[in-house]
């Protein structure tokens, strides 16, 4: 997907958004005294365990900030709400900020915490593979991501990393959409497939898939997921950009310093249809691949990684100012 295509669908899914917001938001009570802070994130996942511990024990509310939590089901379209002034904060890959910017809009998105620091889906295949290797995808067809999104542009870094060709060596089936490729691999369609949690794991308990890959492992470190607002935004709310911040690195260092066991209570909530065991070995699966940061500061050196990586894929031609994309003192400010 081209830049000047996902600009396109930023403002036809901005649209769509503004129409659909009072259907997602009209249950949702301010809280008296608190600054209301709308977030949209780009999935509903476990992956996400700091923020939701953060929401859980409080830590938004004892740093006055009410948050009303908005799933986009998409990076586009969680950048739409953002742009639409539909959302607050924007939760998504980093990769969505440098395209706005590319296209020269000017209230474009800032980042200012990184959540995550590996990838978080996993390859799961039809049966239990022994001593899986990245060639044995050649030839086979895999059910993949957007192009242009994290997820896609991370799986074929691991291919070319590989020395497998995404475009001649694989066949990538990017035509389902976000959060039905685990339903049409359990239909029959794929012989591999690239799934989050937690339907990496509801594949494997129905039999119909295994996890054979990490993703986050066999990528390495890199920025995935990260905290935006707007240029405006972040201009005239300091003060609450600050106090959400400060939470959310609460929640990061709960994370690192509980049980899988201790997080998994803590968040079950948010998980209702999965249950707590269930929700411990997800959690145990990203502790043990070092998921999460102990800070959020959004490092150059990972903001370069992010951008070799949008270049390898096609997807950038010339890179973007850091210093204008990112800002680091709220992260460094929420650690003091």
């Amino acid at each position: 997907m081209k830049n000047h295509t996902f600009i396109k669908r930023l403002l036809a899914c901005s649209m769509a958004f503004v129409l659909l917001v009072p259907v997602l938001t009209g249950c949702n009570k301010k809280k008296s005294g608190l600054t209301h802070v709308t977030l949209n994130e780009v999935a509903h996942s476990i992956f996400y365990a700091p923020q939701y511990v953060a929401i859980e024990n409080g830590y938004f509310e004892e740093e006055g900030i009410d948050i009303e939590l908005v799933t986009g089901f998409g990076a586009d379209k969680t950048m739409s709400s953002l742009i639409a002034g539909e959302a607050d904060i924007g939760f998504m890959g980093a990769e969505s900020s440098v395209y706005l910017y590319s296209e020269g809009a000017s209230n474009y998105a800032v980042n200012f915490a990184q959540l995550t620091q590996r990838a978080g889906n996993f390859l799961v295949a039809r049966k239990p593979v022994d001593n899986f290797s990245w060639d044995m995808l050649k030839d086979k067809e895999v059910l993949g991501g957007r192009k242009g999104g994290m997820p896609e542009m991370v799986f074929e870094y691991i291919l070319k990393k590989n020395n497998i060709d995404p475009q001649s060596d694989v066949k990538i089936n990017q035509s389902i959409d976000f959060g039905s490729t685990a339903a049409a691999f359990s239909g029959g369609q794929g012989e591999y497939t690239v799934e989050f949690e937690p339907a990496a794991t509801a594949l494997e308990t129905s039999g119909d898939g295994y996890v054979v890959a990490s993703l986050g492992v066999d990528s390495g470190y890199v920025p995935y997921t990260s905290y935006c607002t707007t240029k405006q935004y972040l201009a005239e709310n300091k003060d609450t950009i600050q106090k959400f911040t400060k939470a959310l690195q609460k929640g990061m260092e709960y994370v690192n310093s509980h049980t899988p066991k201790e997080i998994a209570e803590v968040i079950a909530p948010q998980f209702e249809e999965t249950d707590v065991e269930t929700i411990e070995k997800i959690v145990t699966r990203y502790y043990e691949q070092d998921t999460w940061k102990d800070n959020l500061v959004f490092e150059e050196s990972s903001f370069d990684l992010l951008q070799n990586i949008l270049m390898d894929a096609g997807e950038l031609k010339n890179r973007v100012p850091y210093d204008k994309l990112v800002d680091t003192s709220f992260a460094e400010e929420a650690v003091k």
